[in-house]
């Protein structure tokens, strides 16, 4: 018997794409699913219950529309919609993102195949305004590859599992390890991800599963937990640094508490695709740009020689240059290349 999905979305604010993104998960050939949406108390409610309202009126029973009494973050609304779920595996979607055709098939087909699998590593693509305008496609590995439990799997998804669009985790394994620890880093998805894979196979797979949708403005930093480490509207490079902070704090107390050796790894790992890292605040004032890479290099990014072949191309080329350079690239390749020691799977 198939695994059933429950497609989870976490809903604050932007009510006007979510028609399209229900409409695309709607659309999917795979009929044992249902989708969950938990409106996290946002400015926007009543838009986004009257959107879950009319699509519940048109009898699309697979449609559950939650609302939290209070706002609780990013981190604990993805915790209250896998406690909510009742699929087999959390499909994950933000709510102004769209899901490709055979998505929610090609997951459960890739599951299907392999035993014990806890997360599964989609591919995906950035568009621009409309989806016919993709931006960039992020293809980890060329081919479907099976990653098997242990730290060198946890080190390869860590950092490759931060963008939550179409990411997949076992529902029952991440109901069981429920904490707040992590609340307010933006991140609870790694802290899933890196104790799941311990116990638990991966599979990636290279079709594109989702549509990420460009030029979103962050609007963290509205709930207790997020408050003063995250600004409404805008990332600050002091947010930034809190964000990859968090990262390396979840890899850590990971690493000492479950007894597997992934920091190091993960350190690296992140380090040699340092590149957004970057780019994300490379548009600041001279100095400002300089005290951010500084801050980063004290968590330890300076040991790797790609992050400073970053830094020194933006301050020569600029972010518009080495964009257009990396996308060329990646799709002259057809996925993004391999830097460093990483783990790649076993390929079938």
């Amino acid at each position: 018997m198939p695994p059933s999905i429950s497609v989870c979305i976490p809903a604050y604010n932007r009510p006007q794409v979510l028609p399209e993104l229900l409409d695309s998960i709607l659309a999917q050939d795979f009929s044992d699913y249902n989708v969950i949406i938990c409106e996290d108390d946002s400015p926007k409610r009543e838009a986004i219950r009257q959107v879950a309202q009319t699509y519940a009126r048109s009898g699309l029973r697979q449609i559950r529309y939650l609302e939290n009494e209070k706002n609780l973050g990013y981190d604990a609304n993805l915790r209250n919609l896998i406690e909510k779920a009742d699929g087999d595996y959390c499909f994950f979607m933000g709510n102004d993102d769209l899901m490709c055709p055979g998505a929610l098939r090609t997951v459960v087909s890739a599951i299907r195949r392999y035993e014990n699998v806890g997360v599964v590593l989609r591919s995906y693509a950035s568009f621009d305004r409309t989806p016919e305008r993709i931006d960039q496609v992020f293809r980890y590995f060329e081919k479907e590859t099976f990653f098997p439990s242990g730290p060198a799997t946890v080190a390869t998804f860590f950092r490759r599992s931060v963008v939550i669009p179409g990411m997949v985790v076992n529902r029952r394994a991440a109901d069981a390890l429920r904490t707040d620890l992590f609340d307010g880093t933006l991140l609870y998805q790694l802290y899933l991800v890196a104790n799941i894979l311990i116990e638990m196979n991966g599979i990636s797979l290279p079709e594109i599963l989702v549509l990420y949708r460009n030029g979103g403005i962050p609007d963290f930093g509205n709930s207790e937990n997020e408050r003063g480490k995250f600004v409404p509207r805008e990332q600050t490079p002091e947010s930034s640094l809190h964000f990859m902070r968090g990262m390396l704090r979840i890899a850590s107390s990971v690493e000492r508490n479950r007894g597997v050796p992934i920091y190091g790894s993960i350190l690296k790992d992140i380090s040699n695709y340092s590149y957004p890292i970057l780019s994300i605040q490379a548009q600041r004032s001279l100095p400002a740009f300089i005290k951010y890479a500084l801050g980063l290099s004290r968590m330890g990014f300076w040991r790797s020689g790609m992050f400073f072949l970053y830094f020194f191309g933006l301050l020569f080329f600029g972010k518009t240059r080495i964009d257009r350079f990396i996308r060329v690239g990646k799709k002259w390749i057809g996925h993004t290349p391999s830097l460093g020691a990483i783990y790649k799977g076993e390929s079938q």
